[in-house]
């Protein structure tokens, strides 16, 4: 069955200022039930044609894996002006999430990679520690919740559906890509039109979070999950690369598999609270938002010459940081096809509509 509606907001929330979003300070499964109901707005059009691993999108906006927790939360933000919206990352088996807190505010400048901690803030920032651990409802749940959500999808929208696989005991790496390619194969089955692979997530210390550091064993899956899925389009995910040898590895394992590459799946260093301890056991975690933008556009600038070098044809998908129009046209001048916002579409699920106006008043000038 499909999570349980929340109360329809009253109709003051029709109001951008008043849209209902994420609750930090309640849990991830209180999150899960109570989505709000899709806003009856007016959306502004983005000029320009524009496309989504070769498919027609009205616009290069949309959401990374992360904040739609169902197919609920999908409906509420395709009604908000995003156009290609990712199903939070799937398993083979059911995956509790961490204890809170899974969203934690923390005070830094532009991160770089390699800094050795940020500082945990009491107050809401513009960038916060992302500590959820990639949970999941079981199969059979989340596939009935994906066909349910297809159906419903507004024409024009894209559902992205983001899987991970489950490294168990014992398991070789051609184990964990069967997995891959079955949460895929089931992913397309119930209704995705596209599939993301996870090969990153900072707060999984097994190699299910970190392939994208293991070229090798990426593309293996890779090419598992290719199998798996026939000509549907197909993105990995990656994590913040530290070099351009790093970069042109990875893009020459996975590049003859996938349609894209969307980047960067925040930058990961240990977070102190206020009084210099450290939090979530000493394990590093995942920043998110502003801190991660100059880093991330960097390395799609980076990706989008190397393809090039290549004369590949693989499309580039900027993650991290975007909370303006601003910062949608330096991730399409750096050459992403399209950009998706997280952190300031939880912050703010009206954002999309402000970028909108914005971007049509430029064009009118």
């Amino acid at each position: 069955m499909s999570p349980k509606p929340a109360p329809r907001p009253p109709s003051s929330l029709q109001q951008p200022d008043a849209l209902p979003r994420y609750d930090i300070t309640k849990s991830y499964v209180w999150n899960y039930q109570h989505a709000p109901d899709p806003p009856q707005l007016e959306i502004p059009p983005v000029p320009g044609r524009w496309s989504f691993c070769g498919r027609p999108v009205d616009s290069p906006l949309g959401i990374p894996a992360g904040p739609l927790l169902n197919g609920r939360w999908i409906l509420y933000y395709a009604a908000l002006g995003f156009d290609t919206l990712t199903y939070k990352t799937v398993r083979s088996v059911e995956r509790a999430c961490y204890a809170m807190p899974n969203l934690q505010p923390v005070r830094c400048d532009q991160l770089r990679g390699g800094e050795p901690s940020v500082l945990a803030s009491p107050e809401l920032t513009d960038s916060w520690a992302v500590s959820f651990g990639m949970p999941s409802q079981s199969p059979d749940v989340w596939r009935r919740d994906i066909h349910w959500t297809r159906d419903r999808l507004p024409p024009g929208k894209l559902l992205s559906v983001s899987v991970v696989g489950t490294i168990q005991d014992g398991w070789t790496i051609e184990d964990l890509a069967n997995d891959y390619a079955q949460c895929a194969r089931w992913a397309v089955e119930s209704g995705a039109d596209v599939i993301e692979t996870n090969f990153s997530c900072p707060n999984v210390s097994t190699c299910d979070g970190q392939l994208f550091q293991n070229p090798q064993q990426a593309g293996l899956v890779a090419a598992r999950v290719r199998d798996a899925i026939g000509n549907v389009p197909y993105v990995a995910k990656i994590g913040h690369l530290a070099t351009e040898e790093a970069a042109a590895e990875l893009l020459d394992a996975v590049g003859p598999l996938v349609d894209a590459l969307a980047m960067t799946n925040s930058i990961a260093t240990t977070v102190l609270s206020p009084d210099g301890h450290a939090m979530f056991n000493g394990q590093r975690r995942g920043i998110c938002g502003n801190a991660t933008r100059e880093a991330s556009i960097q390395q799609t600038e980076m990706l989008a010459r190397l393809v090039r070098q290549r004369g590949a044809s693989i499309h580039l998908i900027g993650v991290g940081g975007v909370s303006r129009y601003a910062h949608v046209r330096q991730y399409l001048d750096a050459g992403a096809e399209a950009v998706q916002l997280a952190t300031a579409a939880m912050l703010d699920p009206a954002v999309a509509l402000k970028i909108r106006r914005e971007w049509r008043e430029s064009a009118r000038q």
